[in-house]
């Protein structure tokens, strides 16, 4: 059946995560990053009486919106934490038919100048996902040393300049404290090289690598992605599907590699004298799924969406 995305916030790759997750009617379903719901949507109208919708966020807005979109309808439970921990919550604990992560910022917090995501809206430079959690981006970058700043642009950056703006940084707020999101992006683009007119560099904004970095380092993305394929994969019912979407290479890499882990033998080793035993518990489903062209076109934040899917399979390495 073809399924499209529903109007107002676009979901991305709407058609293809319901495909994906292949969603049954008495099944339970987990939204690890409910954000403003359009996904969950598409799997609660296609749930019946006796399917259920676990919804997730670590975001107090997103939270707000699932309750009163989603918190009359009993077939729905709602939960305030990371997907980290998803496996914590008991309402888990009977197993789950489908689990989705859709990964990064989403389109409302950028939208908010409040928030501190975008350098294109001036607002408190916070970037917590969480706000009730953790260092805001403002008061990490008062401490930290001159080299933990370069090493986190260029790790979850991939900044090639990361040494000179760490530098920058360090410098500025010995003379003014950098509080503010218009701030760190006019420093960045004063001392970022300039590209030739038409190149890459020329379209991109300075400071895209070094807030993109910042903002997964402040949230613990990377980190919390890795327990949360852990838990979700031991929340999988055996036919339970994962789809995770990833817009950052270094999520899609670590999405990959733990697919690959749980479903292909490792390669042999010559030096070991018995072969190791291996069971898959892990099906992909197909490669990287990419948005298309309509999608992309109309929603530029589609271009770098990457989407993986699996499936969880029996104990004795069978689909169920």
């Amino acid at each position: 059946m073809e399924r499209s995305a529903p109007s107002g916030h676009l979901p991305v790759m709407y058609r293809q995560v319901l495909e994906g997750l292949r969603v049954r009617g008495d099944g339970t379903y987990l939204d690890g990053t409910f954000g403003r719901g359009g996904h969950a949507r598409g799997v609660l109208d296609q749930l019946g009486p006796g399917g259920r919708l676990l919804l997730m966020d670590k975001d107090p807005d997103a939270i707000a919106v699932a309750e009163q979109a989603f918190g009359a309808d009993p077939r729905v439970s709602i939960f305030r934490g990371s997907f980290a921990e998803l496996a914590r919550w008991p309402a888990t604990t009977a197993g789950l038919d489908g689990v989705l992560l859709d990964l990064g910022v989403s389109s409302p917090q950028l939208d908010v100048a409040e928030r501190g995501f975008s350098f294109s809206k001036d607002g408190p430079l916070d970037m917590r996902m969480d706000p009730d959690t953790g260092q805001s981006a403002a008061e990490w970058l008062a401490s930290a040393e001159e080299r933990e700043i370069a090493d986190v642009l260029w790790t979850y950056g991939e900044e090639r300049q990361s040494r000179r703006i760490a530098r920058a940084v360090v410098a500025r707020r010995a003379e003014q404290p950098i509080t503010r999101t218009a701030q760190l992006a006019e420093l960045i683009a004063a001392v970022m090289p300039r590209g030739k007119p038409g190149s890459d560099k020329s379209r991109i904004h300075p400071a895209t690598r070094s807030f993109q970095g910042i903002r997964i380092f402040i949230n613990r993305e990377l980190a919390d992605l890795e327990a949360g394929l852990d838990a979700a994969h031991a929340r999988l019912k055996p036919g339970g599907r994962l789809a995770v979407i990833s817009f950052h290479s270094l999520e899609d890499r670590i999405t990959k590699q733990f697919i690959n882990l749980h479903a292909k033998a490792p390669p042999a080793n010559r030096r070991m004298p018995v072969e190791v035993e291996f069971t898959p518990t892990l099906r992909a489903i197909g490669g990287a799924i990419k948005a298309e062209y309509d999608e992309t076109a109309s929603n530029p934040r589609a271009r770098s969406a990457v989407l993986r899917i699996a499936e969880k399979l029996e104990a004795d390495g069978v689909a169920a």
